[in-house]
């Protein structure tokens, strides 16, 4: 069945409650005849980790909010949640997820794998917009996946605001990817669905010669790939790179309309 505003696919995508940046960015990358419909990931706990892991292992019931909507794919926006589970039990609720509803389930963390391995990169660096416990909760989660993490850049957070990663903006994102040595790295991964990335990628797409990926690029890719179907090779990944299909939206949504402001 072709949707009038998605007769390329209707991704359902799922938002921690407070993130701010996920829509928007997500509105920027996907491309014509792509559509996404959202429900926030929600959580009584006290605690981030507890919060966050509420997220992914009560994905099914988040889901349910969708009814019979006719996705395409299903797209996971929080990494915290795979950093702290981990690779493994991420994997089971995923594919447990996919035997319920029938589509593919594209989780963030797994998003940038496949970016990291279509791009055959094995060394990479990290922009972390983290306190510390789960920034080393990333590093494990990325070291289990056969990656080695040279060096990380973190980025700083505003005290005293709704949400510290939230409340960021994108030249702080870009400070902390510029503060980030590029020699001898694979790829360099911005990570977080919170933090905002597109500015940094735009100005920075190779830096030093290396792609930057962001968790939101990565996501964007694979859910589009998922729900038609298609491959996620370095040939399909291209086009997201340094904003090349993307960068004219951004610019008509930072200038009032005018792709070429």
């Amino acid at each position: 069945m072709a949707l009038e505003y998605a007769p390329r696919g209707l991704i359902g995508v799922l938002t921690p409650q407070a993130n701010t940046t996920v829509e928007p960015e997500l509105a920027i990358l996907l491309p014509p005849g792509v559509a996404m419909i959202n429900t926030r990931l929600t959580s009584p706990k006290p605690t981030i980790v507890a919060r966050l892991l509420d997220y992914l292992r009560d994905l099914e019931g988040a889901v349910a909010q969708f009814a019979n909507a006719p996705l395409a794919a299903l797209a996971f926006a929080c990494t915290g949640a795979s950093y702290y589970a981990g690779p493994e039990e991420e994997a089971a609720i995923v594919v447990r997820m996919e035997a319920a509803r029938g589509v593919p389930v594209v989780t963030a963390g797994q998003a940038v794998r496949d970016a990291l391995r279509a791009l055959s990169a094995r060394r990479i660096g990290l922009v972390s917009p983290y306190p510390d416990d789960l920034t080393r909760a990333a590093i494990a989660y990325w070291k289990a996946q056969g990656f080695e993490v040279v060096r990380i850049s973190g980025s700083a957070l505003q005290d005293g605001v709704f949400h510290p990663i939230y409340a960021m903006d994108g030249a702080g994102a870009q400070a902390a990817l510029e503060a980030l040595d590029p020699a001898g790295l694979d790829a360099i991964v911005m990570l977080g669905t919170g933090m905002p990335t597109l500015r940094p990628i735009l100005a920075h797409g190779y830096r030093g010669g290396v792609p930057v990926l962001s968790c939101m690029l990565c996501l964007a890719w694979r859910s589009v790939e998922a729900a038609a179907g298609g491959p996620a090779n370095a040939a399909s990944l291209q086009g997201w790179l340094g904003g090349r299909d993307w960068q004219a939206r951004w610019r008509m949504r930072q200038h009032g309309g005018s792709p070429d402001a």
